[in-house]
């Protein structure tokens, strides 16, 4: 159900922001977008499982934005490479990231980062030049910033950026020391 939510978060704000950023800000260079973020937490909570996410996420892009299948090969295998932050969440653990606001901002950098490079690195591949990959990183620039402050947020809120088969046995041990007090 947990995956199923972020899934559905993600679907409905990316297609929000695509159809707002189509409607109101079609001469911007710019594009915002939840992706990263919605993959940044999912990686936290349930690991390698944030892939299906990611290529959600490419997917959403492409359909709402009316993409060509080139479009939809560079977003829905680009966003894979966000699943390398699980290095990142393995070599600093997920409790010092949470408290640790630097490593937080790095770790939703690093998320937005990887994404930005898979989807340069197929385009590129495929044939896009170099200078038109650069793109890739130039016009989601806001997303990084959007990216940094809902993992932010996410990092303060309680389970929110968590294991959660940890965290459910955290919750678990919590009730059971809860009822042997008396409650």
């Amino acid at each position: 159900m947990d995956l199923f939510f972020f899934a559905l978060i993600l679907t409905v704000s990316e297609t929000l922001i695509i159809l707002a950023g189509n409607r109101w800000f079609r001469d911007q260079l710019y594009t915002v977008s939840a992706v990263a973020a919605v993959v940044g937490i999912v990686l936290a909570r349930w690991g390698p499982f944030a892939g299906i996410h990611a290529v959600l996420g490419g997917l959403v892009y492409c359909l709402v934005g009316k993409a060509n299948p080139y479009q939809f090969l560079i977003y829905c295998t680009g966003n894979l490479l966000s699943l390398l932050g699980l290095f990142y969440l393995r070599h600093f653990g997920l409790k010092r990231i949470r408290e640790d606001f630097l490593l937080t901002i790095l770790y939703a950098l690093c998320i937005q980062l990887l994404m930005q490079l898979g989807r340069a690195l197929v385009a590129l591949v495929t044939g896009t030049p170099p200078q038109v990959c650069l793109n890739f990183f130039t016009t989601d620039a806001l997303s990084s910033l959007f990216t940094c402050v809902i993992i932010w947020i996410a990092a303060r809120l309680d389970g929110m950026l968590e294991n959660q088969k940890t965290y459910l046995l955290r919750l678990s041990r919590e009730r059971e020391e809860k009822n042997k007090g008396g409650y």
